[in-house]
């Protein structure tokens, strides 16, 4: 891949990833306190418009796939999505006095069906930018980057405009929505018409049946490692993301250190991003990933040990272990995009759409599973966020919940990947034989 195509690529992750902090930190509290909506309702309604995508990405994945344009097989689909995630933004971000439930439902479906015509897409075609093993590191390493800055660059703008006095979640809101509306569609084109599609790869002659397509998946030993290894690190970073608030509100006393924490751990994170490309250049993308995944369970566990008063331990310790984190996520993308290479050795067709598709619906799956064991723990265990007083007790069962579980999830996730079979001289290999056999037009 031409370096000087990878930025240009990458352009669109940069407000992407803008829309899910406020969705996280903004939008469920704008509906209950300012249109008075039931807290419980928001939440159901936000959750609820997630089980769309059980359905909708691995339908766009395999039709993504299979789809074919002189624009190519990605493009389209980013850019019906790009005026249906902008329109569906400002809807969620600026709703009517009248908006209820069922209007926030709606909305946010559309919303992450938007973004799902553009993420997925994008990905799958990132992953065929290069079949170069240490060029697929370099070019989501760059996305995942883009993202982490745009998440920066937002929090920095939410505490320069609160410095200035303005802290209303209607004005921040409308802001990020014009931010959005603004930007995406020029990023957008800029990717789409800067950078070329690759030629779709393979030698089969028929195209496999969607299910069979699905078995073929479920078979490929080294993605169901990946998939083992996902579910259990995103479960863990979405336990202590659920909990970062609630351990500085009731434990640390101090909840409105929070905006400033996660903006302190984005920076880190984005700083830390060319050091584990390199390393995963020295030694290999398995073992890097299995070094940036254990350093997050390293720093994780110190957490269990805090208590009030030690904000400035917690902060530096979210600092530390969130270092390796976008890193992790680019290290894993790029893998997968090397699994897709095996398949489609095995399967004689390039599906990298439908296994980003599966690959999105474990990390969601993920995310869930990982708020349901954040917030039931504790709660079986007494804590109540709304109890003016917690105890002691409580309080110690809160940060075993915050760090040594994660950090005993993380583990684990770390050592699924011990003699991960896709090494760059097998890569090398597959990318050999995938080249014989285009050759010969087997």
């Amino acid at each position: 891949v031409y370096k000087r195509q990878i930025l240009p690529y990458a352009l669109p992750s940069l407000v992407t990833s803008v829309a899910a902090l406020p969705m996280a930190l903004f939008v469920p509290s704008f509906y209950a306190d300012e249109l008075g909506l039931p807290l419980a309702a928001v939440g159901a309604a936000i959750a609820a418009s997630r089980l769309l995508d059980v359905l909708t990405d691995p339908l766009i994945g395999t039709l993504s796939d299979k789809l074919r344009t002189r624009w190519g097989r990605r493009k389209p689909w980013m850019i019906i999505g790009t005026p249906l995630f902008a329109i569906a933004v400002w809807h969620v971000f600026v709703p009517g006095e009248s908006a209820g439930t069922a209007y926030l439902l709606g909305w946010s479906a559309l919303l992450y069906l938007g973004f799902t015509l553009i993420d997925l897409p994008h990905k799958a075609w990132g992953a065929e930018l290069s079949a170069d093993y240490d060029d697929r590191s370099r070019v989501t390493g760059w996305r995942e980057a883009l993202s982490t800055a745009g998440q920066v660059g937002l929090l920095a703008l939410l505490l320069a405009l609160g410095a200035r006095g303005i802290d209303g979640a209607e004005e921040q809101l409308r802001g990020i929505a014009w931010l959005i509306i603004v930007a995406l569609p020029l990023l957008v084109a800029v990717a789409v018409l800067a950078v070329p599609e690759g030629r779709p790869e393979g030698y089969a002659h028929e195209r496999r049946s969607y299910m069979a397509g699905l078995g073929l998946v479920a078979r490929n030993p080294a993605f169901v490692r990946m998939i083992g290894c996902v579910v259990l690190f995103v479960s863990g970073i979405a336990v202590q993301g659920t909990l970062h608030r609630l351990v500085l509100a009731d434990v640390m006393g101090d909840a409105s250190l929070f905006p400033l924490m996660i903006l302190i751990e984005n920076v880190a994170t984005l700083a830390a991003v060319p050091l584990w490309l390199r390393l995963s250049l020295r030694i290999g993308k398995p073992r890097a990933l299995m070094a940036a995944i254990l350093w997050l369970a390293l720093f994780s566990l110190p957490l269990t040990l805090l208590s009030a008063g030690d904000t400035v331990e917690l902060i530096a310790l979210i600092a530390l272990r969130g270092s390796s984190f976008a890193s992790v996520l680019f290290i894993a993308n790029s893998i997968a995009a090397d699994v897709v290479d095996v398949d489609t050795l095995a399967s004689g067709e390039q599906r990298s759409g439908l296994y980003f598709a599966v690959w999105g619906m474990t990390i969601k799956l993920s995310l869930a599973l990982g708020v349901l064991i954040a917030t039931s723990v504790p709660a079986t265990f007494g804590y109540d966020p709304a109890s003016d007083a917690v105890s002691a007790e409580v309080k110690k069962i809160l940060m075993v919940t915050y760090g040594l579980i994660p950090a005993l999830m993380m583990a684990v996730a770390a050592l699924i990947l011990r003699g991960f079979p896709i090494t760059r001289e097998r890569h090398a290999e597959v990318r050999a034989e995938l080249a014989k056999k285009a050759a010969r037009g087997d």
